[in-house]
């Protein structure tokens, strides 16, 4: 549980991809109780509009829509929308991703294609989408989510960690591009953050054995180990962090 307190996210406009479960669904919660307005894009109705209704009742400002990510006009469109609903966005959270396994030989060029229109092409687009509500804003903060996978050169999902790895050239010219308008843009890499879909599709005993002798930190990873960096570089205490890669994988790399 996040106890730190960032004043200046209070009545920031928050905009989470994917933020219906896992990582997502506790940035969105994390934001809220903030007192930021977030609005959160993803695909799974269900689990979405489930939180949405959570976090509203409890009187936090929150506004999920269903949004494909890879329909970019679409995506735009929904930007629009947000910016209707709560006023021009403050902070970006480029969070959506599939980590999908997949073995070298089945990887079609449609395949490929598809998995970086997954992995990166919207994060680009969004931050584009907010550039200008930013710059009206006298700055900005884009935090483009990462992955140390490629760091270590994890053989079982090359789409996805080649795509990853090129989040860190985007940040960098993204953070070139818009400094001069205030706008900051940093990367966050997750290591192996243990949500309840790793769970259910590949956390083992193998697994949690790896984790141990591979980590500093002799535990489990949870998304809340997240939510307190990306607050941070979210909120005005980190001013001056900006062209970054921030590392959050409990001494794996």
């Amino acid at each position: 549980m996040m106890s730190a307190r960032f004043p200046d996210l209070e009545g920031k406009v928050v905009l989470i991809t994917g933020g219906g479960s896992g990582i997502g669904a506790h940035l969105v919660r994390g934001f809220a109780e903030q007192g930021a307005a977030v609005a959160f894009f993803d695909i799974a109705d269900e689990p979405s509009r489930a939180l949405e209704q959570e976090l509203k009742q409890a009187g936090l400002q929150v506004a999920y829509q269903h949004c494909d990510l890879t329909d970019i006009p679409a995506v735009q469109a929904a930007i629009g929308q947000v910016r209707k609903t709560f006023g021009p966005i403050g902070v970006l959270i480029n969070n959506a991703a599939h980590d999908e396994r997949h073995d070298i030989r089945d990887v079609t060029p449609e395949y490929w294609d598809e998995r970086f229109a997954v992995n990166l092409k919207h994060q680009f687009f969004c931050a584009q989408a907010v550039q200008d509500d930013m710059k009206q804003l006298g700055g900005g903060s884009i935090i483009n989510m990462g992955s140390t996978s490629w760091i270590i050169g994890m053989g079982t999902m090359p789409c996805y960690t080649t795509a990853k790895s090129a989040v860190e050239g985007l940040t960098r010219s993204l953070a070139r591009a818009l400094g001069p308008d205030n706008i900051r843009v940093n990367t966050v890499l997750p290591g192996w953050i243990i949500t309840k879909r790793q769970e259910e599709l590949w956390l083992d005993a193998a697994g949690e054995k790896k984790i141990l002798e591979n980590q500093c930190l002799q535990r489990q990873l949870k998304p809340d180990d997240l939510l307190g960096p990306i607050l941070f570089l979210a909120s005005d205490a980190a001013a001056a962090c900006t062209n970054q890669r921030f590392i959050v994988d409990g001494g794996w790399v």
